[in-house]
């Protein structure tokens, strides 16, 4: 099979990420790849839920003091708009409309970006109280379990956008199917990973 043939939409296959065993292949080991990634974020929630608060005594940061809901809550609803654009890429994919998903390919990498900023300052913003990576036990599983997951964004980021760039003037085919759905789905992956460390690192540490 011609992994470079060109196609229209009309004999464009419904799932072209999977057309080719290369395809499949990609898709499987993906899969695996992304169950080692699950297993090292539940690593680091389980350290940082051991040593939230925890620190050397008299320590005056915790979880109710320095954390700020609006803010967090303004950088969820960014990278979760991002995954919803990244499905309407995918959509586009599906449907042979290349344009379509470059289009909302580089708005999810805006939005990634705006979220990232957000992290920064955040990040920022702390260490300027005084709450920086060796300050105690609590801070340094705090900035390994949300600092790994910004790392991803970073990896996410350079991904789809190495991904928009390579194939400006390829157009579609059943070689850069498969690389543009893994990238998607690793883009969801990290969503689903910020809902949980939205949930268990800031909304039970500000609300329980």
């Amino acid at each position: 099979m011609d992994l470079n043939k060109k196609y229209t939409p009309q004999t464009w296959p419904d799932h072209p990420e999977q057309v080719t065993m290369e395809g499949k292949n990609k898709f499987l080991g993906f899969w695996l790849f992304l169950g080692g990634e699950t297993v090292l974020f539940a690593s680091l929630f389980a350290t940082y839920l051991a040593l939230k608060n925890k620190g050397p005594s008299g320590m005056e940061f915790s979880t109710q003091s320095l954390f700020e809901l609006p803010l967090v809550f303004v950088m969820t609803m960014i990278l979760l708009t991002s995954s919803l654009t990244s499905v309407y890429a995918m959509y586009h994919m599906k449907n042979h409309n290349f344009k379509g998903m470059q289009l909302w390919l580089g708005i999810t990498v805006v939005l990634g970006l705006a979220f990232l900023a957000l992290e920064i300052y955040e990040f920022n913003h702390y260490v300027h109280l005084g709450f920086n990576y060796s300050q105690s036990a609590f801070s340094s599983a705090f900035f390994t379990l949300v600092g790994t997951h910004g790392l991803h964004v970073v990896v996410g980021l350079v991904w789809i956008t190495l991904l928009i760039v390579r194939n400006a003037k390829r157009g579609f085919s059943l070689y850069n199917a498969p690389k543009y759905y893994t990238a998607s789905l690793y883009w969801h992956f990290i969503d689903v990973v910020w809902v949980f460390i939205f949930t268990v690192v800031y909304l039970m540490g500000v609300v329980g």
